[in-house]
């Protein structure tokens, strides 16, 4: 699956930004039951997880943005979307979607830059 992330920018902190995963290609269709989840790479840290959607809609997220962040999926336009909200400046880095399907076979977007300012 191909994916395409968008939405990416330089937000206030205290604002809210929406991050879109897209996928396209032949293989496309295959979002619908995949696993959906974004990362990021805040700067000079390693790669975490932040939260996660089943092909069903079950959620999951990082201490860090429970409760600011809501990850949501709408399979019949096999995108994802990552609401952030109240976004905090130790929230700027690099977020990347990633889907995986039950054979753990996974697609990475291409990544996205998001600078929050104080």
């Amino acid at each position: 699956v191909h994916l395409v992330e968008s939405g990416g920018g330089s937000v206030q902190a205290g604002r809210s930004r929406r991050l879109s995963c897209s996928a396209s290609g032949p293989t496309a269709i295959l979002f619908r039951i995949n696993t959906v989840a974004w990362y990021r790479i805040l700067p000079g840290k390693e790669r975490e997880l932040i939260a996660t959607i089943s092909p069903e809609g079950s959620t999951s997220y990082e201490d860090s943005v429970k409760g600011r962040f809501t990850l949501s999926r709408d399979n019949a336009k096999v995108s994802a979307y990552l609401q952030m909200n109240n976004l905090k400046t130790e929230d700027t880095g690099v977020y990347y979607c990633n889907a995986r399907d039950e054979s753990g076979t996974s697609s990475w977007g291409q990544g996205i830059q998001v600078t929050v300012s104080s």
